[in-house]
């Protein structure tokens, strides 16, 4: 059986652009810009929006108003806002700003993850503790990030074991879902299949989703592998604004514009309105003040495929 004898009748977009998109621009983009941002997002129909980051300002310091984001920006019924949480400090922050949904994140290596949090995988994983339980305690669900998967700028190839072992240690410690990161967007077909048969062998598809950034032009092809292999929760950013500060060159995560496209024209739903989404993406161009590489972004959309 071929992948286009069973798509999916729809699947879940996880889109990241208010945090991840937005956290390695030079220049500070203000608070009511990020908010209309993430108001353009919710008109689009996504469900899922990780609007900040509850990091030190000195690490992130384009997203040093998270608690204002969280104060401000108008909640939507049945959008959850969720927010990036490292540690204890953080959470106290996601749970005054009234969030639903927190995330942790790790890198699959030892020197990504000491660029990145300043701690070696075995202390970041022992410092959840403090943050995982007791959010899941108080009622808020949790997601953790898995980066590095497919290769580290600082250590090259990765043993996909290290990061399947980390997956288990995040999901027994309360994650309801882990998101599998090609943070450098080197991933390719084959590697993402042979990735994904070892999770899945031991991990539920729901409780996996992909985090594929585009940098070689390969996010969607590895999307598609992972449809085939059961993934239905894809992580992306409109306009694929984005990169990542502690992996030089790595581009954005997938256009949202350009995998919602794709699996509309698959046959594939999303809930997501494609041109309301394009015009999301204007929006996200207009705050940073510069062109965006998403491919619908660019192109707009004339007529779906199919």
């Amino acid at each position: 059986m071929s992948l286009f004898d069973a798509l999916p009748a729809e699947v879940s977009v996880y889109e990241v652009s208010p945090r991840d998109g937005l956290q390695n621009e030079a220049v500070t983009v203000p608070t009511t810009r990020k908010v209309r941002l993430v108001e353009a997002l919710c008109a689009s129909g996504l469900r899922r929006i990780e609007v900040t980051s509850f990091v030190s300002p000195k690490w992130v310091p384009q997203l040093a108003d998270g608690d204002e984001i969280a104060r401000i920006t108008p909640r939507v019924e049945g959008v959850t806002f969720s927010a990036l949480c490292p540690n204890a400090r953080g959470l106290e922050r996601a749970l005054e700003g009234g969030m639903e949904e927190i995330a942790v994140f790790i890198s699959a290596s030892e020197t990504h993850n000491q660029k990145n949090v300043n701690k070696t995988v075995e202390d970041t994983l022992a410092g959840f503790r403090e943050v995982i339980g007791p959010a899941v305690a108080q009622g808020l669900r949790v997601r953790g990030y898995v980066s590095t998967l497919w290769g580290c700028p600082y250590e090259g190839d990765v043993d996909p074991r290290a990061g399947l072992q980390i997956a288990h240690e995040l999901l027994s410690q309360g994650c309801y879902q882990v998101s599998l990161g090609d943070t450098l967007g080197i991933g390719t077909p084959v590697q993402t299949q042979r990735i994904l048969s070892l999770f899945l062998s031991e991990i539920d598809a729901p409780q996996l989703a992909l985090h594929m950034h585009d940098t070689r032009g390969t996010a969607l092809a590895n999307i598609v592998v992972g449809l085939e292999q059961g993934i239905r929760t894809f992580d992306a950013s409109v306009g694929g604004l984005g990169g990542c500060p502690y992996a030089p060159g790595a581009a954005g995560n997938v256009a949202t514009e350009d995998l919602v496209f794709m699996l509309h024209g698959m046959g594939v739903s999303t809930g997501v309105d494609l041109e309301k989404l394009v015009q999301a993406g204007q929006v996200a161009a207009a705050i940073v003040g510069h062109e965006l590489p998403g491919k619908v972004h660019r192109a707009g959309v004339r007529s779906l495929p199919g």
